[in-house]
């Protein structure tokens, strides 16, 4: 005889006393755990980098040089050059150039910036018809040129001080703890370099997948690529416009225009605050050297029209959308690592934030609004979790 009794209702989970099933409880609870752990991260790196600087200063830079040298790697181990020696021969190289600079740069401004007490006078001198029109500016202007013009200049710390002329004599003159740092950095670099393409292979043949290979393989290309291209575009840039503030300021006479030209290159490296950090010495320089404030003010006046047209016309024309970054990114980035590790981070800035946008477009970008907003977060009300159980249970 067929069985007769009813069909078996479809069994529905019925809500807990907290009105919440265990597996969003679950979620909910790693969420929370996600959450706190990442944002007790974001509030702690910056104070470890900070204390740590000078085992993650000399780190962050040897990595960012040493990307930026490895298409000149890869171009000397093609021609079947070791790769130790390669590596040698790029670091060599670097340091070579960086030799260069501090003698173009460092030993005329420790002379010229040296006989600043000597020219407070002057500088009051061309500053007063402009202070003339803020009488308050004025009086507070001269009372603390006064001071720093009354303070005694001690005869023999300046006759002992003697510009380096080199790396090794400035790293001969500097604190241990900088020749260690500098040292430290030159054996990460080479060491990196010369171990590059055995990391890269090992990373890239140690994926359990083919598609991880290729994702390893292309985001390493991409990271070496826009950080390499990024230095060796703008480097070949703020040459050329140093070179041209160069120009203009020895057709006005001012002395050590290849300083000058120098402190221009270096500073451009920092968009935005540079050029402004460099007009303001030319500024001063100007004041120091000519007796006429309007020839005084005409130096820094020649370098930024020239940084205006580097910075929207030939930059743009020459980089286009390749190097294109988000500019609130650039602020917060020097901000942030200029606070981290002063004049070395702002520098080091926008190579860092090529290479984390580099790996954050590869790995994907964080949704903070769907982490908080959506589910694994935000607990579901009963409502809404009733609404979801009778729809399992019309589809049965």
């Amino acid at each position: 005889m067929p069985d007769q009794s009813p069909p078996a209702e479809p069994f529905i989970p019925a809500p807990t006393a907290a009105g919440i099933d265990p597996p969003l409880r679950r979620d909910r609870l790693l969420a929370g755990l996600t959450l706190t752990a990442g944002i007790g991260l974001v509030l702690g790196l910056p104070f470890a980098l900070q204390a740590g600087a000078e085992f993650f200063m000399p780190t962050a830079i040897a990595l960012v040089v040493s990307l930026a040298l490895i298409p000149l790697l890869e171009w000397l181990e093609r021609r079947r050059l070791p790769s130790p020696i390669a590596a040698l021969l790029c670091v060599i190289l670097f340091l070579v150039i960086a030799n260069v600079a501090l003698a173009a740069i460092v030993v005329p401004a420790t002379e010229f910036f040296r006989l600043l007490p000597s020219r407070i006078h002057r500088i009051q001198a061309n500053l007063a018809p402009i202070l003339d029109l803020y009488s308050s500016l004025e009086r507070y202007a001269n009372r603390t040129l006064r001071q720093i013009a009354t303070t005694p200049v001690k005869p023999s710390a300046t006759a002992a001080v003697a510009p380096p002329s080199s790396i090794v004599e400035l790293a001969a003159t500097s604190a241990p703890a900088v020749i260690v740092q500098t040292f430290y950095a030159i054996l990460v670099a080479f060491f990196f370099l010369s171990g590059w393409t055995r990391m890269r292979e090992k990373m890239i043949t140690g994926r359990a997948s083919f598609g991880g290979a290729m994702t390893t393989a292309r985001v390493l290309q991409e990271m070496v690529d826009a950080v390499s291209s990024y230095l060796g575009t703008i480097t070949i840039i703020n040459i050329l416009l140093g070179a041209v503030v160069a120009g203009a300021l020895h057709l006005l006479g001012m002395p050590f225009p290849l300083m000058w030209g120098g402190i221009v290159t270096l500073l451009n490296y920092v968009p935005y605050f540079g050029p402004v950090v460099a007009a303001l010495l030319l500024a001063i320089g100007g004041l120091m050297t000519f007796s006429d404030v309007w020839t005084a003010l005409s130096a820094p006046a020649l370098m930024y029209g020239a940084h205006l047209i580097e910075a929207n016309v030939v930059t743009p024309l020459i980089v286009g959308h390749r190097l294109t970054i988000n500019p609130v990114m650039i602020l917060i980035s020097i901000s942030f690592w200029g606070w981290v590790w002063g004049t070395v981070g702002a520098l080091l800035a926008v190579p860092i934030l090529i290479i984390v946008q580099t790996i954050l477009s590869a790995a994907g970008r964080p949704d903070i609004a769907g982490f908080l907003f959506e589910d694994g977060t935000l607990m579901r009300g009963q409502e809404e979790q009733v609404a979801v159980v009778e729809k399992v249970a019309d589809s049965r």
